[in-house]
């Protein structure tokens, strides 16, 4: 038996065609009619398409010209005029990909040379590239622990922590998010020797925007001989001296025995990192499943990868610029009455009253020209509707001016309601 409505080439399955369903297909067509009840109609958060880019924060979506206040572009390093030219030399030389896996043929002079900048960047001593963010949490965790091992790790961590930890074979339980006291109890009463626990921690959580209390959770794991790895994702570019991240900025380097990362934030391309401090470690490319069995990093998207960290290494007053604009920005939005979820800062999450303010807010600044990210339960910490943005570099103080006009009205507009 057959029904249209719930072809997928027919959009979301109707009530009606759900109830027909059933097992897995069921389950998954009735998240979608949640879904989309919630969000009613007009623009669809998930759905949204950008039709052109034209810098870091300028694109057209809808047909309207959009600022973008959603977009990871921190220092608009995916638009820089450096960046671009060595992705476009490196595409002539090296063409548009390597069509190979590392231990295949595509372990390119690029890959190498990109792994020691970005271990020189970080003064460890080691480095591996993966294809993805994702992917280096996936590498890095599951080349680490195994079955028979412990890994703990902060309640708030991304999703690709979690899955990395379910794919390692090892124990896994999350300790309440930033509290070393809690973190200290489960280390105290693991069953399994210290040196077969690793400890999982961000620098910065991209939600709310709160900053990891890595120093504090890292002296409580290495006081007790765990190992500490920390996912420096949002981190790199924006905090520390030299823009290695909240490890770099709390002062806790010595006791991190492996960083992670990506590339698709600040960096402005895609791909992930795992930097280690122990000799033992460089034998981590080897036991990484997400390392041995997927295609190496395009040449462009490496050679772009290498000058822009050479920027945020070489280029301090990025950092401080996108610094002055995060502040104006959080502080109009306080001054508005709104309320952040952490300190200001370049990435945060402006609180809502609910689904239908969220979404009611989300629509009027996408229909004036505004984009931010939208996010809802379950995928927010207690179950909150949030507005989520980022500042970059890129923003112009009248790209902020506008925003904070806009939300202005909107809130203006929601009292006379």
């Amino acid at each position: 038996m057959s029904d249209s409505n719930a072809h997928p080439d027919n959009g979301a399955p109707t009530v009606a065609a759900t109830a027909q369903l059933s097992g897995i297909l069921r389950r998954v067509a009735t998240l979608g009619d949640i879904i989309n009840r919630s969000v009613g109609e007009g623009s669809h958060p998930l759905r949204v398409q950008v039709d052109q880019f034209d810098s870091p924060v300028s694109a057209v979506i809808e047909g309207r010209r959009t600022t973008m206040f959603g977009t990871n572009s921190y220092l608009g390093l995916n638009f820089d005029p450096r960046c671009i030219a060595s992705a476009e030399t490196a595409l002539r030389q090296w063409g548009t990909g390597s069509t190979a896996s590392r231990v295949a043929s595509g372990n390119q002079i690029g890959h190498a040379l990109l792994e020691r900048e970005i271990a020189d960047f970080y003064g460890r001593p080691d480095a591996v590239i993966f294809s993805t963010g994702f992917m280096a949490n996936m590498g890095a965790i599951c080349g680490l622990a195994a079955e028979g091992d412990l890994i703990l790790y902060d309640a708030f961590c991304h999703a690709s922590i979690i899955d990395a930890c379910r794919a390692s074979g090892a124990t896994f339980k999350p300790f309440r998010h930033n509290d070393p006291e809690d973190l200290g109890r489960m280390l105290d009463e693991a069953t399994v020797p210290a040196s077969r626990i690793v400890v999982v921690l961000e620098g910065l959580y991209s939600v709310w925007g709160d900053l990891g209390a890595v120093k504090d959770l890292a002296e409580v794991a290495k006081a007790r001989g765990a190992l500490v790895v920390v996912d420096e994702a949002h981190g790199l570019g924006l905090y520390g001296k030299n823009g290695r991240g909240v490890t770099e900025e709390q002062g806790a380097e010595h006791l991190v025995d492996a960083v992670v990362g990506t590339f698709s934030k600040a960096v402005g391309v895609i791909g992930g990192y795992c930097v280690t401090s122990h000799p033992a470690l460089k034998a981590l490319r080897f036991m990484a499943r997400a390392y041995l069995y997927t295609a190496s990093l395009p040449p462009a998207v490496v050679a772009s990868a290498r000058t822009a960290i050479g920027i945020i290494g070489g280029e301090p007053e990025l950092r401080a610029d996108l610094w002055r604009k995060a502040e104006k920005f959080c502080s109009g939005v306080k001054g508005l009455g709104y309320s952040l979820c952490a300190e200001p800062g370049p990435v945060g999450a402006i609180k809502m009253r609910g689904l239908v303010q969220g979404i009611g807010f989300w629509r009027g600044l996408l229909e004036r020209g505004i984009y931010v990210n939208l996010l809802v339960p379950p995928a927010t910490p207690g179950g909150e509707v949030l507005l989520r943005f980022s500042v970059s570099a890129a923003h112009t103080d009248a790209d902020i001016e506008r925003f904070l006009g806009i939300l202005s009205d909107l809130t203006v507009e929601a009292r006379t309601a």
